[in-house]
């Protein structure tokens, strides 16, 4: 293989490694803390139905303070709650109110989840295309699928 050839061959790999799968890397990781974020509001969906069945009684809980610290806390009305709208802002709302922000904040988390889905899938396109350009750029024969499956995974 001339230099020329060579010198593009490096600088293929250079942008697969330095530019594309760290930008896939970055997406996952962006989607993986979205899906982190609506695995919380679920739980605190499901905490708060906890409570619409248990009625209005008095409630007792263990309060993390920070570093796995716990005292206990005891609610005496229980039927008014603090939720995380976001920037770090509470806001004090009722049950049904808590659940009709929780259902309308996970329905856009999944749109925003989709979204990083489908730029992960256009990334990973992108980076087939590349090394498809290589392969033919060194001249080198096309792998059989079975071997394409696994250097996909492994490019994960």
């Amino acid at each position: 293989m001339c230099s020329g050839k060579k010198g593009k061959v490096l600088q293929y790999e250079a942008f697969i490694n330095d530019v594309l799968r760290r930008d896939l890397r970055a997406v996952l990781e962006q989607r993986d803390r979205l899906y982190e974020k609506m695995s919380h509001y679920l739980q605190l969906k499901n905490a708060i139905q906890s409570l619409e069945e248990a009625g209005p009684q008095r409630l007792k809980a263990d309060v993390d303070l920070g570093c796995s610290f716990f005292v206990q806390a005891r609610v005496d009305n229980p039927s008014r709650i603090l939720v995380l709208v976001g920037f770090g802002f509470f806001v004090e709302m009722s049950h049904q109110e808590a659940l009709r922000f929780i259902d309308k904040k996970t329905n856009q988390l999944t749109l925003f989840t989709e979204q990083l889905t489908k730029d992960a899938a256009k990334i990973k396109a992108h980076i087939r295309m590349v090394l498809e350009g290589l392969r033919e750029l060194q001249g080198l024969e096309e792998l059989p699928d079975v071997c394409r499956k696994s250097a996909a995974a492994a490019q994960l």
